[in-house]
């Protein structure tokens, strides 16, 4: 019934929002923001009419959650860097029809989730920077799900990616993207040195592993990638242990997908963190690689991801 047009992995790195403000910063990340314009434009073009991010500024310590409110507005400063975001006004419209039909197959897939449509929750940056950008017009509907997960295993968020993709094209009426919101490596410059590492990633293997991810996902080697993920999201200080990247894989089919990444703002560096806007061709797949949901375990550990 429904469709899946278009997936992928977003910045949502506050210094955008600090190079609209006249300063020292001002236009610096005008390519990040740029790049979120295009990927608007290619979602009106494909006719999406709901914009669901997988948002990993959103902590979530139990059960998977999603934001499908009627309506986002007010204004936002980050509690994490009140330097960077402050008083930052916005006004989303919310799908809680989609959202509701999200958690229902999510959970008839094994995966628990709980959709919060009558709430005062707000979005977290993850979702509203993007929004900011890609959404001033309000022309998309917008579905926040929670991505920093501290007890949930990989396995199940890419589970829940691949029941979201069902949901859509079984039981919805519209077009809808999945965007990733979330970092590569994500280890922060130390306190003291932010303003050195402003464009910089902290380290050399930090910057290499994320080189070597960039070129794995324009070559298409996803079996390879699925495998190392887990290990890639600790060494690399993944952004919220990189359940978002799990969950667009699993939209996309996981290990069995086979595109190439569309590379919209080629990487860069952030205050020591790895950054990017790709895209995905979303194609046919049968789903036959999806992990079965993980058995609660004390040790944590599953054959295709490990809680982190």
């Amino acid at each position: 019934m429904g469709k899946v047009a278009l997936v992928g992995k977003i910045t949502h790195v506050p210094s955008m929002y600090l190079s609209e403000i006249d300063g020292p910063r001002k236009g610096t990340r005008q390519d990040a923001i740029d790049g979120h314009k295009e990927i608007a434009r290619r979602c009106k073009e494909l006719g999406v009419d709901t914009i669901v991010v997988f948002d990993t500024h959103w902590l979530v310590n139990a059960t998977y959650h999603l934001n499908c409110a009627e309506h986002w507005q007010g204004t936002y400063t980050s509690n994490e860097l009140p330097h960077f975001i402050s008083n930052m006004g916005y006004a989303i419209p919310g799908n809680p029809a989609l959202g509701q039909l999200l958690a229902k197959v999510a959970n008839e897939h094994g995966v628990e989730i709980l959709a919060h449509h009558a709430t005062t929750l707000q979005p977290e940056y993850g979702t509203l920077v993007p929004m900011r950008y890609m959404n001033a017009d309000q022309h998309f509907k917008a579905v926040s799900v929670s991505a920093l997960c501290t007890s949930h295993y990989l396995n199940d968020s890419a589970r829940l990616g691949w029941a979201m993709r069902k949901a859509v094209e079984d039981h919805y009426d519209g077009t809808v993207a999945f965007l990733a919101s979330g970092s590569l490596s994500h280890r922060f410059a130390q306190n003291g040195l932010a303003p050195e590492f402003a464009f910089k990633v902290w380290s050399p293997f930090l910057q290499h592993l994320d080189d070597e991810v960039v070129r794995m996902w324009k070559a298409g080697e996803w079996n390879d990638f699925c495998e190392m993920l887990p290990e890639y999201a600790a060494k690399g200080h993944g952004e919220g242990f990189m359940h978002d990247t799990a969950m667009m894989l699993g939209v996309l089919g996981w290990s069995e997908y086979t595109g190439q990444a569309e590379i919209v703002t080629p990487y860069f560096g952030a205050s020591g963190t790895g950054q990017i806007n790709a895209l995905f061709p979303v194609l046919p797949v049968s789903g036959a690689a999806i992990p079965q949901p993980v058995a609660s375990r004390a040790d944590g550990f599953s054959t295709v991801a490990t809680r982190l």
